[in-house]
């Protein structure tokens, strides 16, 4: 490596220790905490250096094998950052804070959820499985904590008794459920991001964020698929 890495600077340490303690933070927090970092530090602060800011705490976080990555809020579009840990994968990073059969529960939904049409997994078809853990099987009420527990930890978020991966397990899984999952989990056609929530083309079988598919039809004059040209039969959020 010709070029050395650009230092760190106090307004670098802080910024990594606030996106520590909140483990994900939406774009907008993020481009304020860069702000007040470089305000604080009398470090230089261009409002659009956000993402050179990053890379180089990313440059000295390598030899840790951690990193700051970029993602996507499948509901509204939005970037997050997350620090993640790129040693472990999901599972052994998980495996320190559950149990045997809370993980294989979580498995079994993170399967639900990725081979549903619509990357949800209803409560009761989670609970039904909780009787079924080959590990140890789980009372419907202790299964309804562990799923609580889940969403609190930004593992699973929950809507209406409809459960999905949160923002913040896509961006750290995304690797490991594109190689685990490889004939049901879909790349998103229009970012080539992992797609959980997603709408599919009836024809062709691509799949959008429901976000991108917002931005990618708001151009057209009618809805047709990107990859087969075939009319959207979808919903247009």
């Amino acid at each position: 490596n010709t070029a050395m890495a650009a230092q760190m600077t106090d307004a670098h340490r802080r910024f990594l220790q606030v996106l520590m303690s909140h483990g994900i933070m939406e774009g907008s927090e993020a481009r304020k905490l860069h702000r007040c970092c470089c305000e604080i530090h009398k470090v230089y602060y261009a409002h659009d250096k956000l993402d050179d800011f990053i890379s180089t705490i990313n440059s000295h976080l390598q030899p840790l094998f951690m990193q700051i990555r970029k993602g996507m809020s499948e509901d509204d579009g939005r970037a997050h950052y997350a620090l993640v840990n790129l040693a472990e994968t999901e599972v052994t990073k998980m495996a320190s804070d559950y149990t045997e059969n809370e993980l294989e529960l979580f498995r079994k939904t993170m399967d639900l959820i990725i081979s549903s049409e619509n990357g949800f997994a209803s409560s009761t078809d989670i609970l039904n499985l909780a009787d079924q853990l080959k590990t140890k099987k789980m009372k419907k009420k202790e299964a309804e904590q562990v799923l609580k527990v889940f969403v609190e930890d930004r593992w699973l978020s929950e809507r209406n008794g409809e459960y999905t991966l949160h923002t913040r397990c896509i961006i750290e899984m995304e690797q490991y459920i594109l190689s685990n999952y490889q004939d049901v989990a879909r790349k998103c056609n229009i970012c080539h991001s992992l797609a959980i929530q997603s709408q599919v083309c009836e024809s062709c079988g691509i799949g959008m964020h429901l976000p991108c598919v917002r931005k990618y039809f708001r151009t057209q004059t009618e809805p047709r698929c990107p990859q087969c040209n075939d009319f959207w039969s979808c919903d247009i959020p």
